[in-house]
């Protein structure tokens, strides 16, 4: 996977990896009451199972997208963004950064699921063309809530 680093102003988008795992925990731990272990995203990053995007601003991770790859298909693993900066478009920007990603390296299809009653963010992923095309019963431990997933032709 090619570095990359979009810069404006104080913030940026990076591609984040095994130095930044206590960043990323911290956020995490903000943005989400289950979230994965140190150990899920040391194994995760250093056997690049999935990949990271973070978003910083003046220095502090403030958002930040888990996504995977496997062949010509993309899927959204988390997108999590501090409770104080959210609806301020950083998830959007996470979002547009992947999908640019997604088209250099000739990824057709994007996958995600999301909880059905995260009406921000499936706001964003219809924005985005996502569309739905299934549910996943009882899929969230934390809520045993429905998962709704989606897909996007690239």
């Amino acid at each position: 996977m090619k570095s990359t680093e979009v810069t404006s102003g104080t913030q940026k988008i990076l591609d984040l990896g095994p130095d930044h795992i206590s960043q990323l925990r911290a956020l995490e731990a903000l943005c989400f009451d289950y979230h994965w272990t140190e150990d899920q995203f040391r194994l995760g990053l250093e056997e690049k199972a999935f990949f990271v995007l973070g978003y910083e601003e003046r220095g502090m991770l403030i958002g930040y997208l888990a996504y995977s790859i496997v062949l010509d298909e993309m899927e959204v693993l988390n997108l999590g963004v501090h409770p104080r900066f959210r609806r301020m478009g950083i998830g959007r920007a996470l979002m547009l950064e992947l999908l640019h990603k997604c088209r250099e390296m000739n990824v057709i299809r994007g996958l995600l699921d999301v909880k059905e009653s995260n009406n921000p963010a499936i706001g964003l992923y219809k924005s985005l063309g996502f569309k739905q095309v299934g549910v996943r019963k009882n899929y969230y431990p934390d809520t045993r809530e429905d998962a709704l997933l989606y897909d996007l032709d690239i």
